[in-house]
């Protein structure tokens, strides 16, 4: 299992300066690259002759003649761009595959990083080693042990990250608390269990949404150039980048918490790019991070040796009786209680949901053969790709 431990930088000016290069370089390099695709991929289709492009040929190309025509790449680390051509080879290959949209152009303000291989860099304790820049100092000490894989050095605002990938192998971590199940209803309210508890969500957006207008309008205020347009931008960039640490440091408190008392865990597979269509519960649910949920359950649960059910999105959960299987034609979302017309009981919608997950979850794990709910639900042991654990993440 591969984890990635993000740790904040502190480097000085000059340190800043070379990062803030190195970043632009691997922009350059990933935006020639894609150019150089689309030229060589329609040259392909007009002569057949023509190989089609890839990312093997296209590094060979920039190294062929990035000393005459682009010298400046030599100062910075040879990783920025040769890493990011490949990532760009990675990133048609899942488009063509259909995992993926086509890959756009990186702009600079929003897509400062570039990567380094394992030979590259070097960690010690409370620093890192970066080529040509030598001795960077980190905020803590890297979390995992195992064999370092990469760095992904980022800006997020004004600050620098460093995005360290291990290979933790087989170091698992206690197993959960209890071996039972748990269904967990996601809602506006974030969370409800099975068990009938509530968690509500950081709602970081919402709380600090009216600075973040005060702060929008003093941009949109500024002379296009100026400095004073670019420290209101870097203000702005500062409280998104606080609103996005909070909500991803309440969603590892509660993910940490579930996997760690819940061996199965049931979910349901929200379209929540259909549930943003509705303009009167789009802004909660996007400041909800179902998505980021999900993925920390799944890598969480599968270091502990638990699993994570996904329920299909069609399956009735809210309008199901959990005690009889009595089902409602109608429920709208305004109903929060209801009453049974099979059996008489009342039930709370999100409990109630919650519930129906977890019995799909238990008779999923059960019959995996082809079982009751084989069809409605599919078990998850964990990613193949790296999870990040933040500076400002509890986990």
């Amino acid at each position: 299992m591969y984890l990635a431990h993000r740790i904040r930088l502190d480097p000085n000016n000059v340190q800043a300066t070379y990062l803030a290069r190195a970043a632009g370089t691997a922009r350059f390099a990933y935006n020639w690259a894609l150019i150089e695709w689309k030229r060589q991929y329609e040259a392909s289709k007009v002569d057949p002759e023509v190989e089609k492009p890839n990312e093997a040929a296209l590094r060979r190309q920039l190294n062929a003649i990035k000393r005459k025509q682009f010298p400046w790449m030599l100062e910075v680390t040879k990783n920025a761009p040769q890493m990011t051509i490949m990532q760009l080879g990675r990133a048609f290959e899942n488009f063509f595959k259909g995992r993926a949209r086509y890959p756009t152009f990186r702009r600079k303000g929003r897509d400062d990083r570039f990567t380094l291989s394992n030979d590259q860099f070097r960690v010690e304790e409370k620093r890192i080693r970066i080529p040509i820049l030598g001795w960077v100092r980190m905020h803590e000490s890297l979390r995992f042990f195992g064999r370092i894989v990469s760095a992904s050095i980022s800006r997020i605002a004004d600050h620098w990250y460093a995005s360290i990938t291990v290979d933790i192998k087989d170091q698992l971590q206690p197993p959960a608390e209890t071996q039972g199940a748990v269904g967990v209803d996601f809602g506006v309210s974030l969370a409800t269990l099975s068990t009938g508890e509530v968690f509500t969500g950081q709602k970081a957006l919402s709380t600090l949404l009216a600075r973040v207008q005060r702060l929008s309008r003093e941009v949109s205020r500024k002379v296009k150039g100026s400095r004073n347009r670019a420290k209101a931008k870097a203000r702005l960039a500062r409280l998104y980048a606080k609103i996005a640490d909070l909500r991803r440091n309440g969603l590892h408190q509660l993910s940490t918490y579930i996997t760690r008392h819940f061996h199965t865990i049931g979910i349901e597979d929200l379209n929540v790019k259909g549930m943003l269509g509705n303009r009167c519960l789009a802004r909660a649910i996007a400041d909800m991070g179902f998505g980021e949920l999900r993925r920390q359950l799944q890598y969480k649960a599968a270091r502990r040796g638990g699993q994570v059910v996904v329920v299909d999105r069609w399956y009735p959960s809210s309008k199901t009786c959990s005690c009889c299987g009595y089902r409602m034609e109608v429920l709208p979302l305004t109903v929060r209680h209801w009453r049974c017309s099979g059996c008489g009981a009342l039930h709370d919608r999100d409990v109630n949901a919650a519930i129906n997950l977890k019995n799909m979850a238990v008779s999923s794990t059960a019959s995996a053969c082809g079982g009751a709910g084989a069809g409605l639900a599919r078990q998850v042991r964990g990613e193949t790709g790296p999870c990040e654990a933040g500076i400002q993440q509890q986990s």
